[in-house]
């Protein structure tokens, strides 16, 4: 499951929701969004970006220059150089600050016993002309480490078999929220920030990953495709794994990549239209309004963000919710790169949402 996984995953980057979703032409991006910019220079790609507590520092995921796996950068908001953080080795992924902006949470395979033969095959590629894509890797070596931003002090937190990554902090900084293939495939578990008491919270067959905690840290939101086989959909679980609330439910798109506004009020998110098979298929950033009423959360109005013919993904808000940061392929030479721009919030009304 998980080499076709990976491989359709792979197909994602380079080639819908309940509710009926607005649908603005390319222009119409400028009504939601202002001032869009790319912020990461230097480095061959870019993505998977996340803010600091502050908003003046991110934190992202880029291929070195002449090394063929992804490392973990920050950089300053007001400059355009990035610094590594990570140990510079394998495969690394997912990083997230600490609420407090102290440390910095990733994930890295830097351990795995193959590390030459992994490098050499993705080198021999690159000297034969091909360009390595995108891949999801379940690398069975990948942990949860966090480390100072001058990469020094580096913790392991995981070290059971199999994966673990994909994790994030909890707002009050006391729980990591994660997925880990320990079981067998991979699920999502909670563990404390210092990397005790783990416990799962869902076990379903299939994939569930990329998890965010809402901002009042009862919610998760989180992606799975444990109706079809690769076909994402979008969920929500209780932080204590009794409550789980279905968000999309239309096999024929593929939804990823959800996370919160600081309001709680709705989620952004990563979808596509599949109906048509994935050739041509092309990923946008939608959001969907959130329904409180008591404890009880249901799936809203549904508005389209972007409208580029180069893919839109892996969106977060800043935490005062005024900017919007994402990972795009709309630069010059179609490298991926994150870029920033000043959210203007959604249309009033759900009716003007959804029309």
């Amino acid at each position: 499951m998980i080499t076709r996984l990976l491989m359709f995953l792979t197909s994602l980057l380079i080639c819908c929701a309940i509710g009926r979703a607005q649908d603005p032409t390319p222009t119409e991006e400028s009504k939601l969004l202002g001032n869009v910019r790319r912020v990461t220079f230097g480095l061959p790609r870019a993505g998977e970006g996340y803010f600091s507590p502050d908003g003046k520092t991110i934190a992202f995921q880029a291929f070195p220059v002449g090394y063929p796996f992804y490392q973990i950068y920050v950089q300053a908001l007001d400059e355009k150089t990035p610094v590594r953080v990570s140990p510079g080795l394998g495969r690394t992924t997912c990083a997230y600050f600490s609420p407090d902006g102290k440390s910095l949470l990733f994930s890295s395979a830097h351990t795995n016993p193959d590390m030459a033969t992994i490098e050499k095959e993705a080198r021999d590629l690159a000297a034969a002309g091909g360009r390595r894509r995108y891949e999801w890797d379940f690398d069975p070596h990948m942990d949860i480490y966090v480390t100072r931003f001058d990469g020094e002090e580096l913790e392991q937190l995981t070290d059971a078999e199999g994966y673990d990554a994909e994790a994030s902090y909890s707002h009050d900084g006391k729980q990591i929220v994660f997925t880990s293939t320990r079981d067998g495939d991979p699920d999502l578990y909670i563990m404390n920030s210092d990397g005790t008491n783990v416990h799962q919270i869902v076990n379903q067959d299939g994939y569930d990953g990329g998890p965010f905690f809402s901002p009042d840290d009862k919610w998760i939101v989180f992606r799975s495709d444990r109706d079809e086989e690769h076909m994402l959909q979008l969920y929500l679980v209780s932080v204590d794994g009794q409550t789980e609330i279905q968000l999309t439910d239309n096999l024929q798109t593929v939804n990823w990549a959800p996370y919160f506004h600081p309001s709680g009020e709705y989620i952004i998110w990563t979808r596509a239209d599949y109906s048509r098979g994935p050739q041509g298929a092309n990923f946008d950033l939608y959001t969907m309004n959130l329904l409180h009423k008591g404890d009880a959360v249901s799936p809203g109005a549904v508005t389209r963000i972007t409208t580029h013919e180069k893919a839109d993904v892996l969106p977060v808000f800043s935490p005062d919710g005024k900017q919007l940061m994402w990972t795009s392929s709309r630069t010059e030479d179609g490298s991926s790169q994150l870029y920033i721009a000043d959210w203007h919030g959604l249309p009033t009304s759900e009716e003007d949402a959804d029309r």
